[in-house]
């Protein structure tokens, strides 16, 4: 099994409320959520079609995939109904200051 580290990945200021970003965090796509003032991180690719979730919507706590509509909640990852069946991985996030940190 991989050691998993700290990367940090974005700055919170580059983060508005309601937004979402790509990033990469020790080579893993990586999808950053900022919801009620909290940062969540998910893997970026749909367990259903393999699509990426930062190229589709977010509302509230839950990104729906641009390729067959499919929600997850970005608090845990869970899927919130068909076609999704497969939950998505969570990272833990720490922020400090104005860095935001994965661990990956």
């Amino acid at each position: 099994m991989t050691e998993q580290t700290w990367h940090r990945v974005a700055s919170l200021s580059d983060l508005p409320e309601g937004a979402m970003a790509a990033v990469d965090a020790g080579g893993s796509p990586i999808a950053l959520y900022r919801v009620d003032g909290q940062v969540h991180a998910t893997a970026n690719v749909c367990t259903h079609g393999r699509a990426r979730l930062t190229d589709g919507y977010l509302e509230g706590h839950l990104v729906e995939c641009p390729l067959h509509q499919g929600q997850f909640d970005v608090r845990t990852g869970a899927p919130q109904g068909l076609p999704v069946t497969r939950p998505l991985k969570v990272h833990e996030v720490r922020v400090e200051g104005d860095d935001v940190f994965v661990l990956a």
